[in-house]
């Protein structure tokens, strides 16, 4: 069998170029959609995302500035910097990079940014309005992985989805739209988690597969029945003996699912690239709800 590689790159340029019209639109009303990223510490990994986010507004004639904070930053000085840009009217996002230091609460945390400017979708109130199927604003990458499956035609309507993996980043909201009235919905969702025994024997009866805990290669070839799709979230650095000193691999076995899965998206190439776009399509949605 063939398998298809579900690429983002192609998705990602789609949804950017139908988010240029729009804006312009807020540019004809002197609204400039600007981003404000909260950077705390000096995880490589996460300078680089946000950097990457950075470029990607500037990019779009979109405005956005890294506010960075040390380390040992306490709770009382973050909680300043977000109620001064809750209060900000020319800011219309707020992103908090996680993982924070483990001494803060990340939940608490989230909690203080304003929902109506929670363009990562993680806010309790955001969450809830996802839940009762009427969503503000869609968590990043479980919105990219959704328009993965739009873009390549991948009907989900009554299909079994089995999700690995249960964060409220990844897991819970795939699993709330997934299973709703959706457009991209009605499926039956099984979530899988470290507690489920047998893992393959869910991941077998499984029409898509949508992998998101950090463990490298988890999902084998032999894990998953013939023409299933596989949505792979991880993003795992693997140390070796090359220039760079690493490679990155996702959660999926890549090679062994390919030639028996219809597709399955690679890493790096795959969800990647979606979690910036749709980062930036939710700013925009932000500042068009502002002039309402």
């Amino acid at each position: 069998m063939h398998s298809r590689e579900l690429l983002g790159k192609p998705v990602s340029n789609q949804i950017k170029d139908s988010l240029y019209d729009r804006i312009e639109n807020l540019f004809k009303k002197n609204i400039k959609p600007k981003l404000a990223a909260i950077l705390v510490g000096d995880d490589p990994a996460s300078r680089i995302y946000v950097s990457s986010k950075h470029k990607t507004f500037l990019k779009f004639n979109c405005l956005s500035e890294i506010h960075e904070m040390k380390e040992n930053s306490n709770e009382k000085d973050i909680y300043t910097l977000i109620n001064q840009l809750n209060n900000d009217n020319s800011i219309h996002g707020i992103l908090l990079q996680l993982p924070l230091p483990n001494h803060l609460n990340s939940k608490r945390i989230l909690d203080w940014i304003s929902p109506n400017k929670d363009v990562d979708g993680l806010h309790p109130m955001n969450l809830g309005n996802l839940l009762q199927g009427n969503p503000k604003f869609v968590p990043c990458t479980p919105y990219g992985c959704l328009e993965i499956l739009k873009y390549y035609n991948i009907d989900v309507q009554s299909k079994h989805v089995v999700i690995i993996g249960r964060s409220n980043l990844v897991g819970k909201p795939l699993m709330t739209m997934l299973s709703q009235k959706f457009g991209i919905g009605n499926s039956t969702v099984t979530i899988c988690h470290s507690y489920t025994k047998k893992l393959s024997e869910y991941t077998k009866i499984a029409d898509i597969v949508i992998v998101a805990v950090g463990i490298p290669c988890l999902l084998k070839g032999n894990m998953v029945k013939k023409g299933a799709i596989v949505i792979d979230v991880g993003i795992n650095r693997i140390n070796d003996d090359s220039k760079k000193g690493y490679h990155i691999v996702g959660d999926a076995d890549y090679e062994s699912l390919l030639g028996k899965v219809a597709g399955i998206t690679p890493v790096p190439g795959g969800v990647g690239p979606m979690t910036i776009t749709m980062l930036l399509h939710n700013t925009i949605l932000s500042a068009e709800k502002s002039i309402i």
